[in-house]
């Protein structure tokens, strides 16, 4: 498991810092500079682009470049941009710094699947790799320690500084197992057949079963959870429900994705990714569907389900793809799967947008959630049904 600590360290450091830290930090960072509303929607707009854009360029190029160096170049650039921003008052700069981090986030994830896929015990793949997602979950908990302790005595400053100093700590323990396990400054390795080019790349993924359905999972669920975060603590302020509520739903969503990661890869490993898959999926369709009907009483439980199914779900997936695909193209696919994950979600903001503008109201929009998270255990059922059947027909002709 020392691998997957590592490279849980390293979400942290690019996604619980790189991509969620602001959001965490800008209402005390408002008391000294001004950050005004327009800046802070270009700024989410632009550094979902940039997200986007890093995990294209990863799909199209991350096989010809080591992704021992990708782990270390991309560890470098947040560690030093996290320190940049604790002296930051220009928003256009800090917007410039955030939408650098989100790309470099995007192209890290890739290369910690990359690395895990080729060098993990296969029988452990999906443990390390969920384990290792969940770090976004560790970081949402560190966020929330550093709002609690550090800045009430120290300013806003102090939690960019004390991000960067962990990132240090994870360049130093990511350059030391990379150095152990022989990937640091090696030449790219990949054969003729481990890699897929652009065009064989994109062919894959429309019509071979596995690639597409990844795909199509990573929209499905990013459709779903990226407005349920977006618009959450809005919908329960427009329902008068105490503010403690979202406090409360958000630790359980950090808390259940710390436990998630390992629990879920472990089931993964042992039974498969596609029930393992089911599972999480069933646990946040039925979060869902109870907070639609009484979302006072069951708001942390729409929590626990986002925490179970989110934070392990990356590497479900990545171990799925890592059952059929060489290392370097599961990086590949996994990349194109997170674009399609953040067209998904943008679909679903702007869907909630309107709908929220036209209505005055967030009510369908989580209905509308719901629906897309029952959609998901349907397309999952569907999935192992029809893998069974294959594998029956297959067995009967053997």
């Amino acid at each position: 498991m020392h691998m997957a600590a590592v490279f849980g360290l390293n979400q942290i450091i690019s996604h619980g810092f790189g991509v969620f830290l602001f959001a965490a930090l800008v209402p005390m960072m408002r008391e000294t500079i001004a950050i005004s509303h327009w800046h802070l929607a270009t700024i989410g707009a632009l550094t979902q682009l940039s997200y986007l854009a890093g995990a294209l360029l990863l799909g199209v190029i991350g096989h010809r470049i080591d992704s021992g160096r990708l782990a270390l170049v991309t560890g470098a650039i947040t560690t030093t941009l996290l320190f940049t921003m604790a002296r930051l008052s220009d928003p256009v700069v800090i917007g410039a710094v955030l939408i650098c981090m989100a790309a470099c986030a995007a192209i890290s994830w890739g290369a910690i699947v990359e690395i895990i896929s080729r060098h993990a015990d296969p029988s452990r793949c999906s443990t390390y790799l969920s384990s290792a997602a969940s770090g976004t979950a560790w970081g949402y908990g560190l966020n929330g320690l550093i709002i609690l302790w550090l800045v009430p005595a120290m300013g806003w400053q102090s939690g960019w500084l004390m991000a960067g100093l962990l990132g240090l700590c994870a360049l130093c323990f990511t350059w030391r197992l990379l150095r152990r396990i022989g990937t640091t400054g090696a030449p790219v390795t990949t054969s003729a057949g481990s890699a897929l080019p652009v065009g064989r790349l994109l062919i894959t993924i429309a019509t071979e079963r596995t690639a597409l359905f990844c795909c199509l999972i990573c929209f499905v669920v990013g459709f779903a959870t990226m407005p349920f975060a977006t618009w959450l603590n809005s919908y329960l302020d427009e329902l008068q429900l105490p503010t403690a509520l979202a406090g409360y739903s958000w630790t359980t969503v950090g808390a259940t994705g710390m436990v998630a990661g390992f629990v879920a890869g472990k089931l993964a490993d042992h039974q498969g990714p596609g029930r393992a898959l089911l599972l999480v999926a069933v646990g946040f369709a039925l979060g869902l569907l109870a907070f639609t009907l009484d979302p006072a009483r069951f708001a942390l439980l729409a929590g626990f389900g986002y925490g179970l199914m989110y934070f392990p779900m990356w590497g479900i997936i990545a171990g799925w793809l890592k059952q059929q695909y060489s290392s370097t193209a599961t990086m590949q696919i996994s990349g194109i799967g997170m674009v399609t994950f953040g067209l998904g979600g943008t679909l679903g903001n702007v869907l909630a947008g309107i709908i929220h503008q036209s209505s005055g109201s967030l009510q369908q929009v989580f209905y509308i959630l719901t629906g897309d998270a029952l959609l998901l255990v349907v397309l999952v059922l569907f999935i192992l049904l029809s893998s069974a059947g294959k594998q029956g027909v297959a067995t009967a002709a053997g």
